[in-house]
């Protein structure tokens, strides 16, 4: 199977948070190193990748949420 970069961030926490979450749903993901560690505490670059299959399901669980526009609760 082939994977694909879902994501790419300049730490490596979040992509291994993201990296839980769609472990957590039985989607299958690995983190990938792209570069060095920095000596600041910035961490390191990194790319969340998933198989071709799953992607649009990660991306559905990655999205932000969207808050609904409650136009009635203002109208008088």
């Amino acid at each position: 199977m082939s994977w694909i970069t879902l994501r790419t961030t300049s730490r490596r926490w979040e992509a291994e948070l993201m990296c839980q979450l769609l472990t957590a749903h039985d989607i299958p993901a690995r983190v990938v190193d792209l570069g060095i560690a920095s000596y600041f505490g910035s961490g390191s670059p990194a790319a969340l990748q998933v198989h071709a299959q799953d992607r649009w399901a990660a991306l559905l669980l990655l999205s932000p949420i969207e808050a609904e526009d409650d136009d009635t609760s203002s109208s008088e």
